[in-house]
């Protein structure tokens, strides 16, 4: 299943998501892409947040291949070295959590983060004002990424990409707009078909999806499960509290 848009209008455009997502894709396509495999990798080290750098509050330290470290140390191993150094000792670790949400790991990833970032980002944006949306984004960002780091305190592979972010936005969406018009893109026996479902299907069966999807594809799925729940109560907290989602009256011109 892959969403192609909503039918849920919004009073005014959507500046702040549109300005994320001209970011992530200036980011990815003018500073990540193209690179060798060795060259991505060690773009990847120096930009990216890793859990167990944000463990340690260190960088990484290169180790030499056969080396045999403490298990609680944060290392990767590195040929052409003959003992531990820093990879990258300028490296603000935590900053790294930041940057990571504007990093993505293939033109696939960060295009289809981008498409899930303006279908319902825009809505959201929409209800929470430009300011209140990129900090509730970020903010999101952030918690959806320690969900990630919690459950991987020992690993030294660096996380990348704004889908924890944009589970966040998601997990409003689903919230305030469960029963919003969803056209979605379903292959069923190679032959493509298009619905339209409410949103609370399309994500509902993405969120459960998180669940099954194999720790093999390194997909960072527990960012996808906090994120969404972290967006999804403070919509609900919202919803009680401040009557969301308001009805906005779209703005005439000359008015």
């Amino acid at each position: 299943m892959l969403p192609l848009r909503d039918e849920n209008p919004t009073s005014r455009l959507a500046i702040v998501t549109l300005a994320l997502i001209v970011i992530n894709l200036g980011v990815y396509f003018g500073l990540q892409f193209p690179k060798s495999a060795r060259g991505q990798t060690d773009f990847d080290y120096r930009w990216g947040a890793i859990p167990c750098e944000l463990r340690t509050g260190k960088p990484v330290v290169a180790v030499p291949e056969g080396t045999s470290p403490a298990a609680s140390a944060c290392t990767v191993t590195a040929g052409g070295i003959s003992a531990p150094q820093v990879a990258f000792p300028g490296k603000n670790v935590w900053l790294a959590l930041v940057v990571s949400m504007f990093l993505h790991g293939s033109a696939f990833h960060v295009l289809t983060n981008m498409l899930f970032l303006w279908i319902f980002g825009n809505n959201v944006e929409d209800q929470l004002g430009r300011a209140g949306f990129l900090a509730f984004y970020l903010v999101g960002g952030i918690v959806a990424a320690f969900v990630h780091v919690v459950g991987n305190l020992g690993s030294s592979a660096p996380f990348l990409g704004a889908s924890g972010a944009i589970a966040v936005v998601m997990g409003a969406y689903i919230v305030w707009f469960p029963r919003a018009r969803v056209v979605t893109l379903v292959i069923f026996v190679v032959i493509p078909w298009i619905f339209r479902f409410p949103a609370a299907l399309v994500l509902g069966v993405w969120f459960l999806l998180q669940f099954v999807i194999p720790s093999s594809t390194n997909i960072a799925t527990l960012a996808h499960i906090g994120g969404f729940v972290f967006g999804a109560l403070v919509a609900f907290v919202l919803a009680r509290v401040a009557g969301f989602p308001r009805v906005r009256v779209p703005r005439v011109p000359g008015y």
